[in-house]
């Protein structure tokens, strides 16, 4: 008996991704954007309440991973929770959620690109932006293997960096633990939108869900990769958050314009300022290279639906990745990372995102036991949680977002009507 066949037919993506590149390329997507982007704004909302935001959204994220992980066991195919919410909840649900991803994590991607610029050359953020993106989707459109080996270089590095600053910071004169108490600055509804601010930064599971179709044995390797990559980062966050606040307290965070920067300077660690720089350009490299992935992936599925224009549906016979929807995603983000502010992309991308995983819990509580349902709190609880957390953020993010959707939704009734009147 030969050896079964691995040929893949010529619009088919090639498993090539075992665990390890699945946690990797989770721990690429999550750990850099919230550290370095989203710690400031969210202890701005929280104030002294930031560690209770942090672990709220920590069990949000945990409960849509779960779901997560046991519909892309079942459905292990490019598109997530596009996909899931066609399955499971009709074509409009998995089409509202492919369009919340993409356009949200368009704006992830142009705001991980501008954080690039401004860590690595202050003053030409946009130009080292759009030199990024071009460089990185040059990397994907090589093959997906070779961009998981570029994302376990900066995920090591990363965390060398992070580890730095705690040890730096918990052993230094200036780190008091009062600082971490909760005073009365904090609120309730200050923490809700800080939870949902810091969620921008968990959301990079959902990129191992994406590549479900480059993914050897999805239904073992799928589930284990998520959640090592969100544990992982859920012990990173949390150690950073807490050395960062006790030589900054909640003001000092609030105000910084580096974080990590500026508690290196307080701890007395200034050669560890220039470190940091550089691990924050190379943490939002990694994210960039990620979100990439993951936005063009669920183009690709769209696309072969025909929601978006079939001929993004194309896979590079050589390379085996989708190069036109990399190609279009590329061109996107390099528009907007041209002309973008990195400020308003989080809470916009945010809500997309909380909308996506809303619709991923909603899916998830239809499984059957035989096809591996999560117990029924988990999806309800994250489901209750991303609608909670999307309408408790900033007023101007729920507004473009709502928008967002809404035109989204638009778009979809017209193609049915004309499709409709065409038949």
């Amino acid at each position: 008996m030969g050896k079964p066949s691995t040929d893949v037919g010529p619009q088919e993506l090639q498993r090539r991704l075992g665990v390890s590149d699945a946690v990797v390329i989770g721990l690429g997507s999550m750990i850099g954007a919230g550290i370095f982007a989203a710690l400031a704004p969210a202890a701005r909302a929280a104030g002294s309440g930031l560690l209770i935001g942090l672990a709220l959204a920590a069990v949000v994220a945990y409960c849509n991973a779960t779901s997560s992980a046991r519909l892309a066991a079942r459905y292990p195919a490019s598109g997530g929770t596009y996909v899931y919410g066609r399955e499971r909840l009709g074509e409009f649900w998995g089409y509202l959620a492919g369009w919340a991803f993409v356009v949200g994590k368009t704006a992830s991607c142009a705001a991980m690109a501008l954080t690039v610029g401004s860590y690595a050359w202050p003053g030409q953020e946009h130009a080292v932006a759009v030199a990024a993106v071009v460089a990185l989707t040059a990397v994907n459109y090589t093959g997906v293997r070779k961009s998981a080996m570029v994302t376990r270089v900066v995920v090591a590095v990363v965390l060398a960096v992070l580890a730095f600053v705690v040890v730096a910071s918990l052993t230094s004169s200036a780190s008091r633990a009062d600082r971490l108490a909760v005073g009365d600055d904090a609120t309730f509804g200050g923490v809700l939108q800080a939870a949902g601010l810091l969620f921008f930064a968990f959301a990079g599971y959902a990129r191992i869900a994406t590549l479900g179709e480059e993914v050897r044995d999805p239904r073992r390797t799928i589930p284990r990769g998520i959640s090592i990559a969100l544990g992982i980062t859920l012990v990173v966050y949390a150690a950073v958050a807490v050395a960062v606040l006790s030589v900054l307290g909640p003001q000092g965070l609030a105000e910084a314009a580096a974080p990590l920067s500026d508690a290196a300077r307080a701890a007395g660690a200034d050669w560890l300022v220039p470190v940091v720089r550089v691990g924050g350009a190379v943490a939002a490299l990694g994210s960039l290279l990620a979100l990439i992935l993951g936005v063009s992936r669920t183009t690709l599925a769209m696309a072969r639906d025909r929601h978006l224009p079939h001929g993004l549906a194309a896979v590079h016979r050589r390379f085996k990745v989708p190069h036109r929807a990399e190609l279009l995603v590329g061109a996107v983000v390099a528009v907007v990372a041209a002309a973008g502010d990195v400020r308003g992309a989080i809470g916009f991308s945010s809500f997309g995102v909380l909308a996506y995983y809303a619709i991923a819990n909603a899916s998830a509580r239809t499984l059957t036991p035989e096809e591996g349902r999560p117990a029924a709190a988990i999806p309800a609880l994250g489901l209750a949680g991303c609608l909670v957390l999307a309408f408790a953020l900033p007023v101007s993010s729920v507004i473009w977002g709502a928008s967002v959707l809404a035109l989204g939704a638009a778009v979809h009734g017209v193609r049915r009507a004309v499709a409709a009147r065409g038949a």
